[in-house]
């Protein structure tokens, strides 16, 4: 059951919509289900003699008392619209039971605690099977305003509870930091249009993808409007500084055919200006040089997940949760730089996971700033090195497990929810390319005297572990991942060791897979030493591969645009 709460100051626009036909003549049987007076509520959906301009008088009478006390001054948005909704799915409730839920929620919220004889007046009106309208006027007989604080929160923990009660699908709680959802105007608009997700939420994740890439707030403007994003800024009156911006799609206008305008804030919380700043250097940074290790930065993010893994389990709140945003913008990197058949689960996660980069924890982006700064190198890098794009895949899924588990752990229900989701989309990505490494590497295994030889060095640096190793199926994938990484001048024994010790074995469901996929995120020894000693010579390394433009304009620089053009 989700309620929404809204003010606004205009009584009888309210009244006309809900009991006219809707923008989509989808309005049926409107009728009054529950009041302050159902004997003093003229109903228009069942009184023929009832008008809109009628029931608004007796609604605003209170609310014209006081403007008379003010001089002619109308109390500001004094019009309280609560529409509640059931899950789809769930059974219609009748109009008994929708009048206690309105009831419940009136008295909840402040607007009508029950027993005061002089609470504001309100309405509850039913228009269609899963949902009314609550819409009530702010002003108390004794000419107060109604303690609604905290209101939408007071709704939805009552919404909980009806749940509970009416037998109904349990929803997760909020925390105030979830996006703003579409209107009904704006579903409707996209639905003419066929398009499947409004402006607003289109807005919104490619707001969320270009902040990922690039690598200042000037950036940031630049490549949203090269992707025909139109750009307004708010610049302060003294120091002309940018305070403020909103963004219009491409030909997303109004009917006088204005473009239709959102404020960054109103896309997201963590999308307003002072907390993309937070997150972007206000200076570019250094370039990491290309063509010297393509695989560098699929290395780098790796291992950054690695740590950000660590820093769920061990550091404070603020700190874990500058790292889940940071995950946030990594996963959207690694879709934009991943071409193979699996970037559209890629793509699905980043946009669920977006819900759980942020909570009522203020984060820390600094210490994350590793995991950020390696994201934005994947986002410059060349095509996905085989192996280490599946080994960085397998990051992923143990990372949003744990993300998961952190805020199921703090009682953040609609992150946890958005994190398992962005979670089944990460483990469908890695199975798509995973399974069929795992069976090439597994027929390629070594001879099985080099076999019994990893065994031996398995049970000298891993005694806890070996049985559970030797008996998972992908050992014979890491028989010979260990001989390539034995090929490329790493000492099996220590090598199993190093990597075990990155994180705990105790809890892996797939031991001998979490040590192939960490091994494959090791560097190849022998090429650094060859690299090396070709930059003490003089002589250039070998070009890397040219970049891949199906990363996307979010990948791309705004000067390395312009050349190409």
């Amino acid at each position: 059951m989700v309620p929404d709460v809204s003010t606004g100051s205009d009584s009888r626009g309210l009244i006309a919509y809900l009991f006219g036909p809707g923008r989509r003549d989808e309005h049926t049987d409107a009728h009054i289900v529950a009041a302050w007076d159902m004997a003093g509520a003229p109903d228009p959906g069942r009184n023929p003699e009832a008008t809109y301009t009628h029931l608004a008088r007796r609604l605003d009478h209170h609310v014209d008392l006081r403007t008379r006390e003010l001089g002619g001054k109308k109390p500001p948005q004094h019009v309280w619209h609560c529409p509640v909704r059931t899950a789809p799915g769930d059974r219609y409730l009748t109009d008994t039971e929708w009048a206690e839920v309105a009831r419940r929620i009136v008295h909840a919220t402040g607007i009508a605690p029950e027993g005061d004889t002089k609470a504001c007046r309100w309405i509850a009106v039913r228009h269609a099977d899963d949902h009314i309208h609550i819409m009530a006027t702010t002003v108390r007989a004794d000419g107060r305003r109604p303690r609604t604080h905290r209101d939408g929160q007071r709704a939805q923990a009552e919404c909980r509870k009806i749940e509970a009660e009416f037998g109904l699908r349990r929803l997760k709680s909020g925390d105030l930091t979830a996006p703003r959802t579409p209107t009904g105007a704006e579903r409707a608009k996209a639905e003419r249009r066929g398009q499947t997700v409004t402006a607003r939420q289109c807005l919104r994740e490619q707001a969320y993808a270009v902040a990922a890439a690039v690598r200042t707030e000037a950036d940031y403007f630049t490549v949203l409007e090269s992707l025909g994003i139109k750009v307004k800024t708010r610049l302060g009156p003294e120091t002309g500084d940018v305070i403020g911006y909103s963004l219009a799609a491409p030909g997303d206008t109004n009917a006088a055919g204005a473009p239709v305008w959102y404020g960054g804030s109103k896309l997201a919380p963590d999308l307003s200006i002072n907390r993309l700043r937070e997150r972007l250097p206000h200076q570019d940074v250094a370039d990491h040089p290309r063509g010297v290790d393509p695989a560098k930065p699929w290395r780098h993010i790796t291992t950054a997940l690695d740590a950000a893994g660590t820093a769920l389990h061990t550091a404070d709140d603020a700190t874990a949760q500058g790292y889940l945003s940071a995950f946030g913008d990594t996963l959207h990197n690694i879709a934009a730089a991943t071409t193979s058949p699996h970037q559209t689960e890629l793509q699905a996660a980043a946009t669920a996971f977006n819900r759980a980069r942020r909570s009522a924890t203020r984060a820390d982006h600094q210490t994350a700033t590793a995991l950020r700064q390696a994201a934005k190198e994947l986002a410059y890098a060349s095509n996905e090195p085989g192996g280490l794009a599946i080994a960085l895949l397998f990051a992923t899924v143990q990372l949003a497990r744990a993300a998961a588990k952190w805020h199921q752990q703090r009682g953040h229900q609609q992150q946890a929810a958005a994190a398992e989701e962005a979670l089944r989309h990460l483990q469908s990505a890695y199975q798509q390319a995973a399974t069929p490494a795992l069976t090439d590497l597994a027929r390629r295994a070594p001879h099985a005297s080099t076999i019994n030889r990893f065994e031996q060095d398995l049970r000298t640096a891993l005694p806890d572990h070996a049985d559970r190793i030797l008996t998972d199926p992908a050992w014979p994938a890491l028989t010979t991942t260990l001989a390539r990484a034995e090929t490329a001048g790493h000492t099996p024994r220590r090598l199993l060791a190093e990597v075990a010790a990155q994180r705990e074995l105790d809890t892996a469901e797939h031991p001998a897979e979490v040590l192939k996929w960490r091994i494959t995120a090791q560097p190849n020894k022998r090429q650094q030493a060859a690299r090396r000693r070709s930059t003490t010579n003089g002589t250039s390394p070998l070009p890397s591969l040219a970049h891949n433009p199906a990363t996307g304009p979010a990948a791309q620089r705004p000067e390395e645009r312009k050349q190409r053009r």
